[in-house]
């Protein structure tokens, strides 16, 4: 895992990315502010949360295969862990809790605006492979 370390700029900048817009998405969705002690520690779990996220999906993007172009590949591994992943999770353990659709489609949109933007940065800035 050394190439977290290797990429720990582009990781962080990445998750601040996807932090600030899916912030912006959970506001806009819920149309309420977020307020209150507990605000702060759901978003220092929000960021360690889309830090690892971020992490995952930059080996993904360092181990992708040049099958297609580099923002194919970008965009489809960031869609093709969303849909492996994220969504499935989120969407069992959303329903076996009984809570509405709305609050599936709100967060699962979520999480795929935050590894389009960190996608996407990671790609800007760079990554770099860990040694052979």
């Amino acid at each position: 895992m050394i190439y977290i370390v290797l990429n720990g700029g582009a990781i962080l900048a990445a998750t601040l990315a996807g932090l600030v817009l899916g912030t912006i998405w959970q506001i806009a969705a819920d149309r309420r502010q977020i307020s209150g002690r507990g605000w702060i520690g759901s978003l220092a779990f929000a960021f360690l949360a889309e830090a690892w996220l971020c992490a995952i999906l930059a080996g993904a993007l360092i181990l992708a295969p040049p099958k297609g172009s580099v923002w194919t590949m970008t965009i489809g591994s960031a869609v093709v862990i969303w849909l492996g992943f994220v969504l499935p999770s989120l969407a069992a353990s959303y329903r076996m809790r009984a809570l509405a659709w709305r609050a599936v489609t709100v967060d699962c949109g979520y999480w795929l605006l935050v590894m389009l933007t960190q996608a996407v940065v990671l790609r800007l800035i760079g990554l770099v492979p860990p040694p052979v």
